[in-house]
């Protein structure tokens, strides 16, 4: 059942379960270029999945967002609690990352790996 909240973009998107979020996964360029930019963040969801990545840009974002880079089993390899808009972040070796909107509190915390 999709969520009537959820941007059209978002909702199109297949979903996966990463550390304990249910998330969309970006499959194509557009999803992958956008990412959860230009969302308010009650229409981003539980966040975005980006396969084949080791790096991302938050121009764009109007909420700050928890980066994690994942490995090849999607286990945390770097996370990054509260990254505002208009940051660059990295991390060589990285085969996805997951992008989550950070709550009002910023108590994001994904399971340990």
């Amino acid at each position: 059942m999709s969520d009537p909240a959820l941007a059209s973009r978002l909702a199109a998107l297949p979903r996966r379960l990463v550390l304990g979020c249910d998330v969309a996964v970006a499959v194509g360029p557009r999803a992958r270029l956008l990412g959860l930019a230009w969302l308010p963040r009650e229409r981003a969801g539980a966040g975005l999945l980006i396969p084949r990545c080791a790096s991302v840009h938050t121009f764009g974002m109007r909420f700050p967002i928890a980066v994690v880079f994942l490995d090849a089993s999607e286990r945390a390899l770097a996370i990054h609690r509260r990254v505002p808009p208009r940051r660059l972040l990295a991390l060589r070796g990285a085969r996805a990352v997951l992008e989550i909107p950070v709550a009002q509190g910023g108590e994001f915390a994904p399971p340990s790996p």
